[in-house]
C-alpha cells in the first residue's frame, strides 16, 4: 500500500472498496474508509475525525477559565496580601516594625516570624477595613484571570500541537513545550495587561491608612473609575504599564509548563512500568493516581515561582500610582530594579513572597486539577 505523502492535504484519502463502483445497490451501505495521516492506517471515516487532535480545541478554552475561575476566587485574600506586601507603602510599615526587633535571630525562628509578620498583616486588613477589604480586586481579577487562563490554556495546548505535528514529526519534546509556553506566555500577557494594571491600582487603594500622620480616602470608586482616571491622567500608555515585566515573566511561566510536562511525562511511564509488570496497584499507587499531577502542578509553580520572582515586585511597583507631584516613581523595569535594590537591598526584590507562594501553588494545584479534570471529562487529549 502506498504511503501518503507528509504534505498532503489536510482531508484525508478516500479508500476503494474494491467493488464495481457501477454496482450502486452494493455499496449503498458501506462505511466509507480512508487512511490515516498519522498512523497509516485503514479506519472508518467517523473514527478517524475523532480521532483529529484539534477537534476539540475550544475544550482548552473552557478547561482553562473554569479552572482559573475556582481558584482566584478561593485565593482571593492572599492575592490582595501578596499585592499590598509588594508595594513601596507596606514595605515602609514592615521596615518599621522590623527595627524594633534588633536581636539577631536563627534561620527557624527568622522564618516564624516572617509567616507571623504575614499572616498579622491579613488580621490587620480584616480588622480595619473589613471582610471584603479581603476581597478587594476580585471583580476585575476574574474579568482578568477568566479570559487569561483561557487563553494561556487554549494558546498552550493547541500550539503544542500544532508546533509538534508541524515542526517535530509528532513529537511531544521539551522544545515542543518551550516554545508553546513562551508563545501562550506572549500572547496572555498582551491581552490582559490592562486589567492586571487596573487590578493592582485597586488592590494598592486603600479605605483606612494614614499616611504622613493624616488620613487618606480611596482614590478609585472602582474599576470604571480607574480606568477613567488612568486615562486621563496617564493616557492610553498608563493601561500597560508593567508590561516589560510581564514579558519577563513569561520565563515563570514558560519554566512552570516544563517542569509540570516532565512531571506528567514521569507519572505516565510509572503507569506503564506498572501495567508491564503486571502488578496490582498498592494505596500508594492510587494516591498517586489522583494526586500525581495536581502535586505536579503546584511542584512546577512552588519551583519556577521561586526562581523568577523579582518580575512580580517590579511588575507591582510599575502599576503603582503616581506619586503626589504626579510623576512616576518607577520608570521603567532596569529603574525599577535598580531603586528598589538601592533603598531596600534584596529584601525588598522578594517582598511579598510569602503570601505568593501560598497563593499561587495551592492556586496551580486547583487550576491544572480542574484543567485536567475538564478536558479528561471532554474526552480530549491535553
Amino acid at each position: 500500500m502506498a504511503s501518503v505523502p507528509a504534505g498532503a492535504a489536510s482531508a484525508p484519502r478516500r479508500i476503494s472498496s474494491g467493488h464495481d463502483q457501477n454496482e450502486k445497490h452494493s455499496t449503498r451501505h458501506e462505511i466509507p474508509l480512508i487512511q490515516s495521516r498519522e498512523t497509516g492506517e485503514i479506519v472508518p471515516m467517523a473514527v478517524a475525525q475523532e480521532a483529529s487532535p484539534f477537534a476539540k480545541s475550544w475544550a482548552h478554552l473552557v478547561a482553562g477559565g473554569i479552572g482559573g475561575m475556582t481558584a482566584a476566587t478561593l485565593t482571593a485574600p492572599l492575592d490582595v496580601l501578596k499585592t499590598r506586601l509588594q508595594s513601596d507603602f507596606y514595605q515602609a510599615q514592615i521596615q518599621a516594625s522590623r527595627a524594633v526587633h534588633t536581636a539577631p535571630m536563627n534561620p527557624l525562628r527568622t522564618i516564624g516570624y516572617h509567616f507571623n509578620e504575614t499572616f498579622a498583616i491579613l488580621a490587620s486588613v480584616f480588622r480595619q477595613e473589613g471582610p471584603r477589604a479581603l476581597f478587594k480586586g476580585l471583580g476585575p481579577n476574574l474579568v482578568g484571570v477568566v479570559p487569561a487562563r483561557s487563553i494561556t490554556f487554549f494558546t498552550y495546548g493547541n500550539s503544542k500541537r500544532a508546533i509538534a505535528d508541524g515542526l517535530n514529526g509528532g513529537r511531544d519534546t521539551a522544545w515542543v513545550h518551550l516554545a508553546a509556553g513562551v508563545l501562550a506566555g506572549v500572547v496572555t500577557s498582551t491581552a490582559t495587561n490592562p486589567i492586571w494594571m487596573v487590578k493592582t491600582r485597586l488592590q494598592l487603594d486603600k479605605n483606612v491608612a494614614t499616611e504622613s500622620g493624616g488620613a487618606r480616602s480611596r482614590r478609585y470608586k472602582n474599576s470604571w473609575d480607574c480606568i477613567r482616571q488612568v486615562l486621563r491622567d496617564e493616557g492610553v500608555r498608563g493601561l500597560y504599564k508593567g508590561m516589560s515585566a510581564s514579558y519577563l515573566g513569561v520565563a515563570e511561566s514558560t519554566l512552570q509548563w516544563m517542569l509540570y510536562e516532565q512531571m506528567k511525562r514521569s507519572l505516565l511511564l510509572r503507569e506503564e512500568k506498572i501495567i508491564a509488570n503486571g502488578r496490582e496497584k498498592g494505596w500508594w499507587d492510587h494516591t498517586v493516581d489522583w494526586t500525581g499531577k495536581v502535586g505536579a502542578a503546584g511542584s512546577a509553580k512552588l519551583i519556577a515561582a521561586i526562581a523568577a520572582y523579582p518580575h512580580e515586585v517590579a511588575r507591582t511597583r510599575l502599576r503603582q500610582a503616581p506619586m503626589a507631584d504626579g510623576r512616576p516613581k518607577y520608570t521603567g523595569l532596569a529603574q525599577c530594579f535598580k531603586l528598589v535594590f538601592k533603598e531596600e537591598g534584596m529584601v525588598g526584590l522578594y517582598g511579598g513572597m510569602t503570601p505568593h507562594l501560598l497563593r499561587t501553588v495551592p492556586s496551580a494545584a486547583i487550576m491544572f486539577g480542574m484543567y485536567e479534570g475538564i478536558l479528561k471529562f471532554l474526552d480530549t487529549p491535553a
